[in-house]
């Protein structure tokens, strides 16, 4: 479950009312949640607590796909779609790799995105755009000026901004999905102590036995 709680039909408000009424038909999503493409769908139902949130956070998605946008949508599913694996959020990962299929990506360059740096089914610009996406979402903004270079010889400043400004849109919502324990991101921290078997947590170090051979 979510680590927030949930707003049922009834207390939503308005605009939150017809995107439920749009992905939910008449069911509330809190007591019968689950969207067409598989998700619970609380996302939505949590993001509803705050309707300023929900309103900002929803016309953040009318703006990426605005036919106002000067940038390829698929060099925007790109970096979404790296986005969403290199933070970690099954979430956004596996509905990008929905929306990269939508606009293009065949289903093998969307499996080499994890491994993108070996790979040569990506163009210069596409890579570069990984390796982007890559410095936002890893050094925290720190570019080298080489990745910059073969992005400027392919893009503008308005598709270098809007790419940006969408990729790290979604380093966001893929870190507070995976904070928030919303949709396919309520899983358990796999790395935790494995316990010694038989034996439980013990403070035995296997080091400690070779080091005493």
């Amino acid at each position: 479950m979510p680590r927030l709680g949930q707003v049922p039909r009834a207390e939503a408000h308005n605009f939150a009312k017809a995107i439920y009424r749009s992905l939910f038909d008449d069911r509330d999503p809190v007591s019968e949640p689950g969207t067409a493409t598989g998700t619970p769908g609380n996302w939505w139902t949590v993001f509803a607590l705050v309707p300023d949130a929900f309103d900002h956070t929803t016309a953040g998605f009318q703006f990426y796909r605005s036919p106002d946008r000067v940038l390829d949508p698929k060099l925007r599913e790109l970096g979404q779609l790296r986005a969403g694996w290199v933070v970690g959020s099954r979430f956004v990962f596996s509905q990008h790799c929905k929306a990269a299929r939508d606009v293009g990506w065949s289903n093998d360059e969307i499996d080499s995105v994890p491994h993108w740096q070996v790979v040569e089914c990506f163009s210069p610009l596409e890579r570069a755009l990984l390796a982007y996406t890559d410095a936002l979402a890893l050094s925290h903004g720190r570019v080298p000026e080489a990745v910059f270079d073969v992005m400027r010889e392919h893009l503008d400043d308005r598709e270098i901004l809007e790419f940006t400004y969408v990729t790290a849109t979604y380093i966001m919502h893929a870190t507070m999905s995976r904070a928030l324990r919303l949709e396919y991101d309520d899983v358990d921290d796999p790395v935790v102590e494995i316990e010694t078997p038989g034996q439980g947590k013990t403070g035995l170090d296997v080091m400690n036995i070779v080091d005493g051979e």
